[in-house]
This record gives C-alpha cells, sequence and structure tokens, in this order.
C-alpha cells in the first residue's frame, strides 16, 4: 500500500515531515508522497528521514488553482526543487497566503473572537499557515471543539471569516509542474463543483488540453462507484491513476494515513507507473 497525497507542517498539516515518514513507516506503507500546499519546503527534510527508515518518499506539491469561480487543485509528482522558475512561482503562492491570514485574522476578531496571528503562528510551528492551524487556535481557545467545526462555523468557503487568495488558473499550474521536470494529476475529482456526470468529464477534458497527466481516483472521499468511474475515465482519457488520502494530521478530519476513512486501498502499481512515465520525460 502507498499513499501518495499528504501534508506536513511545511503547509497545513499537524506532523513534521520526519513525524510523517516514521508514521508511514510503522503503517507498514511502502511509498509516501509528501505533497504540501503550495510549496516543497517539506521535501528534504523527508527524502532525509526516509534514507533513515528505508521507506520510498515521492517528492511532490498540491498548487490551488481558480477554475470557473471554484478552487481546483493539481497534484505534481517528482519536482524538481532546483528549478529557479518552478521556485519564484511558488512564491507568489506563498506571497498570497500570507496576505490573506491578517484579513481572517480581521474577520474572526470583528466577530467578537480573541484570536491573534500569534496564535496562529504557534499552531503552524514556523511552517507555512493555513486554514488548519487557524481551526487549531480555536479549538485552543475554546471557541469551537473541532477542527470540522471551526470550519462549518468560520473558516470554509462561504463561512464568515473566509477570505479568497490568488491562485493560478489551471493551465498555468500544469505548464508549472511540467516545466520543473513533474506530473501533473488532477487531484479528488469528486471535489469540483460539477452540476453532473457530463459536467465533470467536460472539466477534464479541458483539462487534457491544457497537459493534465493523471487523476486522483483513489482518494479518502469517494465512494466505490466514483473510483471506478474516476478509473474508467482515466482508460478513456489515457491518463495515470494516483491516489492518496489528503492526510493532514492524526486529528484532522477522521482521515487516516494510507486508509483514509478505514476503506482506501492505493495499490502500488499507481506509483509504478508515475515512475515509468517520469523515466520516459527524462
Amino acid at each position: 500500500m502507498i499513499d501518495l497525497h499528504t501534508h506536513t507542517t511545511a503547509s497545513d498539516g499537524t506532523l513534521s515531515p520526519t513525524e510523517l515518514v516514521r508514521l508511514a513507516k510503522n503503517k507498514m506503507l511502502e511509498a509516501l508522497a509528501v505533497t504540501d500546499h503550495d510549496t516543497i519546503d517539506g521535501i528534504a527534510e523527508a527524502l532525509a528521514a526516509a534514507a533513515l527508515a528505508t521507506i520510498e518518499v515521492v517528492p511532490g506539491i498540491e498548487i490551488s488553482a481558480e477554475y470557473t469561480g471554484a478552487t481546483l487543485h493539481i497534484l505534481g509528482y517528482y519536482i524538481d526543487a532546483t528549478d529557479e522558475q518552478f521556485s519564484s512561482k511558488i512564491a507568489e503562492l506563498q506571497n498570497a497566503r500570507a496576505e490573506r491570514n491578517p484579513k481572517i485574522i480581521k474577520k474572526l476578531q470583528e466577530l467578537g473572537l480573541c484570536i491573534e496571528m500569534e496564535d496562529v503562528i504557534a499552531e503552524a510551528g514556523g511552517g507555512l499557515i493555513g486554514r488548519p492551524h487557524f481551526a487549531q487556535a480555536l479549538i485552543k481557545k475554546g471557541y469551537v471543539k473541532t477542527a470540522q467545526e471551526a470550519f462549518e462555523r468560520y473558516l470554509a468557503k462561504g463561512a464568515p471569516a473566509y477570505c479568497e487568495k490568488f491562485r493560478f488558473p489551471p493551465r498555468g499550474a500544469i505548464e508549472l509542474i511540467q516545466q520543473a521536470g513533474g506530473i501533473a494529476v488532477l487531484a479528488h475529482p469528486s471535489s469540483l463543483r460539477s452540476r453532473d456526470a457530463d459536467d465533470l468529464e467536460k472539466t477534464l477534458r479541458t483539462m487534457v488540453g491544457y497537459g493534465i497527466s493523471g487523476i486522483e481516483a483513489y482518494y479518502s472521499d469517494h465512494t466505490p462507484e466514483q473510483t471506478r468511474w474516476y478509473c474508467e475515465l482515466a482508460a478513456k482519457y489515457n491518463l495515470l491513476i494516483t491516489g492518496g488520502s489528503d492526510f493532514h494530521g492524526p486529528a484532522i478530519n477522521g482521515i487516516c494515513l494510507g486508509s483514509g476513512r478505514g476503506n482506501l486501498s492505493v495499490p502500488y502499481q499507481c506509483l509504478a507507473a508515475l515512475k515509468q512515465k517520469i523515466s520516459t520525460q527524462r
């Protein structure tokens, strides 16, 4: 078993890259991809930990893109972290996140919540600040009991403390990943705001036109029927199939590393196909 969609304290996860690798080893995973939001800062530490734990770690990233008024996520695998253009563009996304954080603080304070940026920084532990860190700060302050409650009441899109941020268009995100030598994959298609199956397939065709190479068919919140359909779409459009839990930490959203909500099982053949493609590209 493998997990190709995870997050660390480099973005909005609650485990350090080293802790994540150790947990993967304890769970007897064969391989792990570190795909932090809009950053590759956790990759070096994860690779160093993997060498000691004798587990395979795939360097990756998850980039947020804007598509028809909604957020669409693109996973990138086997990124060349030394690519200067890639690093420069990713810095733009990180700056956008930094600019959004004070706005969220202001909205929370206007709602009568006594919370400061220092509270959120403490939860991030020096990593990139994301909304899960705001959620943890709200829990510690006693305003909510769970991260899910924090998102539903304050932080989710449409909630009173939500703030938009700059995102690349999908074509730009895909091309950025490809220019850095990576493989671009459409993340968790079930989260797209599709009206129906035909609308989702239309979006996928558009992404294929932009150069997407794969689709995340195996995912914590996908039903068996959805997984089968996404695999059929992958075959129809000659796409790679990937999968992962979207793990952010042991206490986040009830998602476990490797097994998601208990019924996730991503076969190693998904990673083998990724490796085969990357070997033909380089």
